[in-house]
């Protein structure tokens, strides 16, 4: 009886263990951007350039696809993301933009962000999975695009 206390008490150390490690190579993504897009004319994928706020710094990106769907727009972009203290990750994202009725060129986003593998560097270095983020952007002129949206994930080594 005695050894099977030590071996379950073993296999609930080895558990915790391994539940904190995992715990360790994780970290938490979170805050709110303000992004501004650049139409660079037909055929070329609309830049994406953005504050942020919280635990990534700034943003750029591009829209490299757009499709309507019956009920907005889906985009395929790309993101690259720099951190306050030297790390920066490089994502392929869905984009799915649904129509707010009576707002014409308006949109409600939805974006989940895909960490490219070996696209990780400095503090971020290794670290890999997706993060979402959700708001509105306004696409009614070419020349005057802009969005908020709240960002929000773990990323893990």
């Amino acid at each position: 009886m005695k050894n099977i206390k030590i071996a379950v008490f073993t296999l609930i150390s080895l558990m915790v263990s391994a539940q904190s490690a995992l715990a360790e190579n994780c970290t938490d993504l979170g805050g709110v951007a303000i992004a501004n897009f650049y139409a660079e004319g037909e055929g070329k994928p609309i830049i994406i350039a953005a504050s942020l706020t919280g635990s990534i710094s700034n943003a750029a990106g591009k829209i490299t696809a757009q499709r309507t769907t019956k009920t907005g727009l889906e985009m395929d972009m790309e993101h690259y993301f720099s951190g306050p203290d030297g790390g920066s990750i490089t994502t392929k994202d869905l984009g799915i933009l649904t129509a707010v009725p009576g707002r014409p060129g308006r949109f409600m986003i939805e974006i989940t962000y895909d960490v490219q593998e070996g696209q990780s560097r400095g503090t971020l270095k290794g670290y890999g999975g997706s993060f979402n983020s959700y708001g509105l952007v306004d696409l009614r002129s070419e020349v005057d695009m802009k969005g908020l949206v709240r960002y929000q994930g773990k990323i893990c080594k």
